[in-house]
């Protein structure tokens, strides 16, 4: 056998330099916005902050669109599915994190699906059989107090009855009572036929002050159930982000290794976006899934990615097919990328150069392609600041782990709360794939660190105040929408002392609790 060896044979050119970009990497601190005219129209209940999430075609809507421009970050210590329920509930939109086994992602994404929202299939159902004892189990497993009881115990099965935990007194009644002995039967319940509108099931619910309305088909076979506490929360939050189909709206991050499996099982488990994960989007990896996704399951299927700084990492991404694009490279606050490696840029200058590239793309062929701030928020004006620079949306990580619908543990630590926070680049998180660079697959070093955040209580409360600024900030530049402040927006650099004198200076402050 003979062998044969391939001698690579490289040419030197030392008369070559690198590319210098000459001009300073700013943030978000070293710019202010200057007031515009604030006209009568200007006032924050007048402000929509509804923008794109996805590409669409000049004269066209986007096929998604957030109701406030938020996203939660592809991370652990962040976007599961309670955090997914309750952005959604207030306009914005998670990213469950990926990083983590398929089935346990997808449950998530399933969670956040079924949670509310109208038309809602059963999935706590009995046979008349079963007896108290099966109803309480089913109850510690689901947390459903309404059990449909069909012919065959499944959703769809024939509708024999209802048991609701007013059917039932644990105390009095033997756990070996059979259900069609409690139930409230067939002949009793009130039913919305298949096909009535949710406005005209909500009427039924409050004409016969019901808790819950089956809907049957014309065969009596049960299809979904009408909550009387889904429309109060509706109207509790009216910014709620949900789909033609008025389930929640939630996304999923994916990798550039596993999307051949993972990809699948999260469109089939009713994820509305996907985002690729990673720190550093201007690779070939990338490209690779993106045309993949979008080869294999079409151009509804919706996926993000990045990250990138520059406009030639955008123009690569948007040619593979990018549904959106994350702009920033080492600006978390539990990102050390640029301390590592020394890879990155100042975050507002990375989106106003992106912004640029994406207008002269918009220009040349029609396509205008959502952009995503990652990374760099510090204070609640610096996201009114990069959505005047041009981002769509924010991606955040922090400004969320904060909250108590975050996943992550609320601890004391001497006098304060705080919130466990950790970096997907961390030992902790072990997520390999955010900073792959193909071969083995391992994680060499850390690219980001494992902290605490102060506690801040609940995400609506908190969110409420965040949305507040914003659109009061958007009236004092002469601006009610989105699109109407990267118009008129007037944005200034400030020097080191101008940012001392916009604080609390000369004074001697007084104590919170004096």
């Amino acid at each position: 056998m003979q062998v044969f060896l391939l001698k690579c044979v490289f040419t030197l050119n030392y008369n070559v330099m690198a590319q210098f970009f000459n001009d300073v990497s700013r943030t978000f601190n070293e710019y202010l916005l200057i007031p515009g005219l604030t006209t009568k129209a200007c006032f924050p209940a007048n402000v929509s902050l509804k923008v794109p999430l996805v590409k669409f075609a000049k004269g066209e809507k986007s096929d998604i669109e957030l109701n406030i421009p938020m996203v939660s970050a592809i991370m652990q210590s962040v976007s599961d599915h309670n955090l997914a329920i309750a952005l959604a509930r207030n306009g914005g939109l998670s990213f469950i994190f990926g990083s983590q086994s398929i089935e346990s992602q997808v449950d998530m994404v399933q969670r956040v699906k079924k949670f509310k929202a109208g038309f809602v299939v059963s999935d706590s159902n009995l046979t008349p059989n079963h007896s108290l004892a099966d109803v309480l189990g089913m109850l510690k497993r689901t947390g459903h107090s309404t059990i449909g009881i069909t012919e065959n115990g499944l959703a769809n099965g024939k509708l024999l009855g209802l048991v609701t935990s007013r059917d039932y007194r644990v105390s009095k009644d033997s756990l070996d009572k059979r259900v069609e002995e409690f139930m409230t039967p067939f002949s009793k319940l009130i039913v919305g036929k298949l096909g009535i509108s949710l406005n005209t099931a909500n009427d039924i619910v409050w004409e016969h002050k019901l808790n819950c309305l089956p809907i049957i088909d014309d065969k009596q076979h049960l299809q979904y159930f009408v909550f009387r506490k889904d429309y109060d929360d509706h109207q509790d939050n009216l910014n709620e982000l949900s789909d033609n189909n008025k389930k929640l709206r939630v996304g999923a991050g994916i990798n550039s290794r596993d999307y051949k499996e993972r990809v699948p099982a999260l469109l089939n488990a009713g994820a509305d976006v996907l985002c690729i994960d990673s720190s550093d989007g201007f690779s070939e990896w990338q490209a690779e899934t993106i045309r993949y996704i979008k080869e294999n399951f079409g151009e509804q299927t919706k996926v993000g990615a990045g990250n990138v700084v520059d406009a030639e990492g955008f123009l690569y991404l948007v040619k593979a097919g990018a549904d959106f694009i994350k702009v920033g490279i080492g600006g978390g606050s539990i990102c050390i990328t640029r301390e590592q490696k020394g890879i990155g840029r100042g975050q507002a200058t990375a989106i106003i150069e992106v912004a640029q590239a994406r207008k002269a793309y918009f220009e040349s062929t029609g396509i205008y392609i959502p952009l995503c701030s990652d990374g760099g928020i510090v204070h609640d004006y610096h996201m009114v600041l990069a959505l005047a620079m041009g981002v769509e949306f924010l991606m955040m990580g922090r400004y969320f782990a904060r909250f108590d619908e975050s996943p992550t543990k609320k601890l004391k630590i001497g006098n304060s709360y705080v919130k466990e926070y950790w970096g997907e680049g961390s030992n902790r998180a072990r997520n390999w794939q955010r900073y792959d660079m193909g071969g083995n697959e391992s994680l060499k070093f850390e690219e980001g660190v494992d902290s605490y955040v102060p506690y801040a209580g609940k995400l609506k409360d908190n969110l409420d105040v965040t949305l507040g600024k914003i659109k009061s900030t958007m009236c004092s530049c002469g601006a009610i929408s989105i699109t109407e402040l990267q118009e008129k927006a007037k944005i200034t650099l400030v020097s080191s002392t101008s940012i001392i004198e916009g604080g609390a200076h000369d004074v001697i402050l007084k104590e919170a609790n004096s």
